[in-house]
């Protein structure tokens, strides 16, 4: 008789190889949303500083750059030619900001009285809740210009420590 087909022992081996391979495989896969989340905020510190760099650039044309003062620049309120941390400043500086894809809070003061911006993966409870934004360990801060000194310039970080 010529039967076609597996024996049981084969269909066996062959299924605990794959369970071995997933085994081995799915801790990989589980911890790519975790990267995926930091390189997304990377991206947005870039596209932040990015942003800040142009619009600079643009106020130093106009010869606003050395205004303490909120100053309109293409749109975009600047404070010493860097983007202020508002709605009018970096949120309007960088494209898609404003999006369903980010939670904002403009209403951060650090305790030397520089303004900030925070900004987290959408949540509607933590719109506009800059500790709520800080507990989750995974968002970009943007410090507005408080000079022209190079310590003193916008900048953005990154804080992933929790994503």
């Amino acid at each position: 008789m010529n039967n076609k087909g597996f024996t049981l022992i084969e269909l066996v081996v062959v299924i605990v190889i794959l369970g071995i391979l997933a085994v081995t495989a799915a801790p990989r896969f589980l911890n790519l949303q975790e990267n995926a989340r930091k390189s997304s905020l990377q991206g947005l510190k870039g596209a932040m500083e990015g942003a800040a760099g142009i619009t600079y650039g643009k106020a130093a044309v106009e010869n606003q750059e050395r205004s303490s003062a909120a100053v309109d620049v293409a749109g975009i309120e600047t404070r010493w030619g860097f983007p202020t941390a508002s709605s009018a400043g970096i949120e309007a500086a960088v494209t898609g900001l404003d999006s369903n894809d980010w939670v904002l809070s403009h209403e951060g003061q650090s305790n030397d009285d520089t303004a900030y911006t925070v900004v987290t993966f959408y949540d509607a409870d933590k719109e506009g809740d800059t500790s709520a934004i800080t507990d989750t360990g995974c968002y970009v801060r943007y410090d507005q210009a408080q000079g022209t000194e190079i310590n003193q310039v916008a900048s953005a970080t990154v804080f992933d420590d929790n994503c």
